[in-house]
């Protein structure tokens, strides 16, 4: 989760420079060159993302926690967000959508919907870990749905049976 809040905060950033009016860019820039970037070299050889990072230091944005919390209270807006955003996730980065847990033969299991853009649709698979071990097991890619919300909303519909038979199917 912690990347996809930063992927939040630079979002916002870039939304910011965007609706900016041309003739502000410039004196935001020299501001952020006068402020911070003297001694860091990134303001000179990318001055987009430096001014981005700038941005992102005016904008009051909500600590992790605060939108952790406003992410559980409100995924669907949040998904919808990740759908319309340029930096959706890819089938070798893919996002983290919803998790679950789930009892199995007296012990603890996470099941975690991971999903990404795939062209004109959103394709996903279930990646399962047990309580206590860092071992992940994954099923092959059984969604593939319009977007990141019915992806999610398809996960929920699992009943417990369910992920225990994906698990089984995912376990050596």
């Amino acid at each position: 989760m912690r990347a996809r809040y930063d992927q939040y905060c630079e979002r916002q950033s870039k939304r910011l420079v965007f609706l900016l009016p041309q003739e502000a860019v410039r004196p935001l820039y020299r501001r952020a060159l006068r402020e911070v970037g003297g001694a860091d070299e990134r303001y000179t050889e990318d001055p987009l993302s430096a001014l981005v990072a700038y941005c992102g230091e005016l904008l009051p944005l909500p600590p992790f926690e605060v939108w952790l919390e406003d992410v559980r209270l409100h995924p669907e807006a949040y998904l919808d967000e990740l759908d319309h955003s340029p930096e959706s996730p890819t089938v070798s980065a893919p996002a983290t959508l919803e998790a679950r847990r789930f009892a199995r033969g007296g012990d603890d299991w996470v099941a975690r919907l991971r999903g990404f853009r795939d062209r004109d649709a959103w394709s996903g698979f279930i990646a399962f870990e047990r309580a206590g071990s860092d071992r992940v097991h994954r099923t092959a890619l059984i969604f593939r749905e319009q977007g990141p919300v019915d992806l999610r909303e398809r996960f929920l519909g699992f009943e417990s049976a369910t992920l225990e038979s994906f698990l089984r199917s995912a376990l050596p």
